[in-house]
Parts: C-alpha cells; sequence; structure tokens
C-alpha cells in the first residue's frame, strides 16, 4: 500500500466519521430526512457538475447503473436516512460506533451466504468486534439509551454492508466522481417521498444548522464518498477495508470534541476491542488477497 492510498484512508475515516456528530446537530434543528434529502441533492448536483466539466459521461456501463443505484440505494437512503432518524434519540458516538461494525457484517454475510473460508485470525476478529460492540451496547442500555434508536442503527448497517459490497462495480470503468453524484441524487429522490410520506417539515434555522449542512454536504457527503470510490480503484475493497477500523476512535473523539459526549471506560474499552476486530479481519483478508496462487 503506498503513501497516496494511506493518505486518502486516514482522510477518508476522518471525514466519514465526523458525518455523526454534524448529523447529530443537523436532526436537532430539521426533519432528518428531508435535509437529507435536500443534502444529497445539492451534493448530487455538484459532483454531476464537476464530473462533466472533468469530461466524465454519464453513459455508464449496465454493470455501472446497476451498482449505482443499489449503492444510491442502501447507502444513502437506507444507512443514513436510519442512521438520521436514529440519532434523533442516540448519541454521534454511539452511531459511529454501530456502522463502524459494518466490515464485521461484511465478513460474515461472505462465510455464511458465499460460503468464504475464514483465516483463524478472522474468526477471533469477529468475535472480538462483535463483543466489542455488545459492551458498548450494554453499557448504554443501562444508562438509558434509546433501544429503538439503536435498532435503526442495525438496520442502517446491514444496509450499508450490501451498499459496500456493490462500491467495486460502481467505480470500476471510470467517471468515479460522476457515480458519486448520481448515486446520491437516487438517495436524495427516495429520501424525498419518505420525508413526504412520514415528516412534518419543520426548520430552526441557527448558525451551526447552516455550519453542519454545509460540512455535511461538502465534506463527508461529496468528498468523503469520492475518497472512498479512488481508494477501492487503486487498490480494491478488502485493503481500502482495512482503514474501517480508524472509525470507532475517530467517531467517538469528534463527538467528543465537538459535541462534548461522555466516554465512559466501557466505551473506551467497546471501541479498543471493536478496533482490534475489524482491523483483524480486514488484514486476514488482505493476506489472502495477497498470498501466492
Amino acid at each position: 500500500m503506498n503513501l497516496r492510498a494511506v493518505v486518502l484512508g486516514l482522510f477518508f475515516a476522518l471525514f466519514w466519521s465526523s458525518a455523526f456528530t454534524s448529523a447529530r446537530v443537523i436532526v436537532a434543528h430539521a426533519p432528518p430526512m428531508a435535509s437529507l434529502s435536500l443534502r444529497f441533492l445539492l451534493s448530487g448536483l455538484i459532483g454531476v457538475a464537476l464530473a462533466r466539466a472533468l469530461g466524465e459521461s454519464w453513459n455508464l456501463t449496465r454493470g455501472q447503473w446497476r451498482a449505482t443505484v443499489i449503492f444510491g440505494v442502501c447507502q444513502n437512503a437506507l444507512y443514513l436516512g436510519l442512521f438520521f432518524v436514529a440519532m434523533q434519540t442516540v448519541e454521534a458516538g454511539l452511531a459511529s460506533i454501530m456502522a463502524s461494525a459494518m466490515p464485521l457484517i461484511v465478513a460474515l454475510a461472505n462465510r455464511v451466504i458465499f460460503r468464504e473460508r475464514l483465516a483463524p485470525m478472522a474468526v477471533v476478529g469477529l468475535g472480538l468486534g462483535f463483543g466489542g460492540v455488545l459492551i458498548i451496547m450494554s453499557s448504554r442500555i443501562s444508562g438509558g439509551a434509546d433501544p429503538f434508536g439503536l435498532m435503526l442503527c442495525i438496520v442502517g448497517t446491514l444496509a450499508l454492508a450490501v451498499a459496500t459490497l456493490s462500491a467495486r462495480g460502481a467505480s470500476s470503468g471510470g467517471n468515479v466522481l460522476m457515480v458519486v453524484g448520481l448515486q446520491m441524487l437516487i438517495g436524495a429522490v427516495c429520501l424525498a417521498v419518505a420525508s413526504l410520506a412520514l415528516e412534518e417539515l419543520w426548520v430552526d434555522i441557527t448558525t451551526g444548522l447552516v455550519v453542519a449542512f454545509v460540512y455535511t454536504t461538502l465534506v463527508p457527503g461529496l468528498l468523503a464518498t469520492w475518497i472512498w470510490f479512488t481508494l477501492v480503484n487503486e487498490i480494491g475493497a478488502i485493503r481500502a477495508s482495512v482503514f474501517h477500523f480508524l472509525n470507532p476512535f475517530f467517531g467517538v473523539l469528534v463527538a467528543a470534541v465537538v459535541l462534548g459526549e461522555a466516554i465512559g471506560p466501557n466505551d473506551m474499552i467497546g471501541v479498543a476491542i471493536v478496533a482490534a476486530g475489524i482491523l483483524m479481519v480486514q488484514l486476514s483478508k488482505a493476506r489472502k488477497v495477497a498470498a501466492p496462487v
């Protein structure tokens, strides 16, 4: 893995994790699905415009269109939509830890559904990762965390795992920025329909809302997604996913610094265990790919 990939991976993990903190601010001042739909509309239009200016085409292959639609629905509409709704009652740090379990779910799905053999290191990593999540969840639930909000986060993380499995198909063949823009527009449409059907429209305009919305639209929304697709194209989805082990640390750290969320001893222990589990699973996969045939 070259220096460029390492730098991209670090920025991806930081930007991706920070989205939970800015989302927590947004949902305190506006309806979650409506604000997320507007964010995706703006990010998508900017992405498509930049892609066209750079000479990219929206004439995607059939495989790219299929993967882009799956990614747009599963990541943007389901994963982020459910998390935005959940973060009305779930703290940003906890939400980031829940979402960080995605690589573990992908590895488990490969074993159960696709019968992929797991190395002993991966098996231990899965056990550690899920154990760490359970430690944090049990501590937070006993401390008053909303069980329904946590359930929404679990379903959203499952949708994110499906989106991740489709990422390579969406990014292969070029037109990366165009794919990023189009999948955001797909998410915007899905969330707009859901918002009109389920939400009451209201907005409490504050400086914090404006700053959080602009940041979420441009940094986690557009830049982090572009970095992810670029990273997957350059080093593959398995090696790129190694950087997810940083997400629990960054997510809790940013929420503590920006929002002042408390970090308890069980949180620190759980975060370390989850990160170790994710790292073991991804390193095991990377070694398998790199092994000579």
